[in-house]
């Protein structure tokens, strides 16, 4: 084994204990993170969409999980398997759109998952799951019915997307719906950010779970990245001191 290969896993490990020692503090005294607008009107909405029968839908993007856009799409499932547990038994539940099939499959189960834990004997209905499209127009296009018949009042869009994404929003606001929106495509970050009031910018994308209380590992995870980040920092400034006194 080469030192990269040393130096990953020592990082891994590292990360895994930290996880586990920050879950167990969040339990104990929950953390208070920075406000980030959109997660705030998120909640807002959630609570809105089951007092007034509309319906929250969630567009889970094109990352398949089994490539480095999975990441994206994991965050937007566990958002989902938390929207889906408050929604699961209002006049609408929440329905999700991806353009994937492995992620599309994932959804389904989140969503049958979420109601089971509220409602074990309630039937769920596999069409609350759909997979639009392969390609990017394809899923725009089929997603956009989505949004526009089925009595939708809050989209999420959070996963990977490109420049379709601007369709999407497009459809949204002629319906006069509430846009939450999240990507990890720069060209997708561009559109959302000159499309949306309030976009999520960059690694927010991964906080979706920790700011709706989907678990005490998601919160951990933030601590985390906080961790790491500061340790690449200083990585680079003690690499860019060592190269000067070499130089001198």
């Amino acid at each position: 084994m080469n030192l990269t290969s040393l130096a990953g896993l020592g990082i891994v490990l590292v990360s895994a204990i930290l996880l586990a020692v920050f879950a167990f503090l969040y339990r104990r005294s929950p953390f208070v993170f920075r406000k980030i607008p959109a997660f705030s009107r998120l909640r807002q909405a959630i609570n809105f969409v089951v007092e007034d029968g509309t319906r929250l839908h969630i567009s889970l993007g094109r990352g398949s999980l089994v490539t480095p856009f999975g990441a994206a799409a994991l965050s937007g499932l566990s958002l989902l398997r938390k929207i889906g547990e408050t929604t699961s038994l209002s006049d609408r539940p929440t329905i999700a759109t991806s353009g994937d099939g492995l992620v599309s499959l994932a959804a389904q189960d989140t969503l049958r998952a979420s109601l089971e834990a509220v409602a074990p004997n309630q039937p769920f209905n596999i069409l609350n799951s759909r997979f639009t499209g392969p390609t990017p127009f394809s899923y725009a296009a089929g997603t956009m019915p989505a949004i526009r018949d089925e009595g939708v009042a809050t989209n999420v869009l959070i996963g990977n997307f490109g420049v379709e994404a601007a369709l999407l929003v497009d459809a949204a606001e002629r319906q006069g719906a509430l846009i939450i929106a999240a990507s990890d495509n720069l060209p997708a970050q561009a559109v959302l950010y000159a499309a949306t009031k309030e976009p999520v910018l960059g690694e927010e994308l991964y906080a979706a779970g920790a700011y709706l209380q989907a678990g005490a590992f998601h919160a951990a995870s933030l601590r985390v990245q906080d961790i790491l980040r500061w340790g690449i920092i200083a990585i680079i400034v003690v690499g860019a001191l060592l190269k000067l006194v070499g130089i001198l």
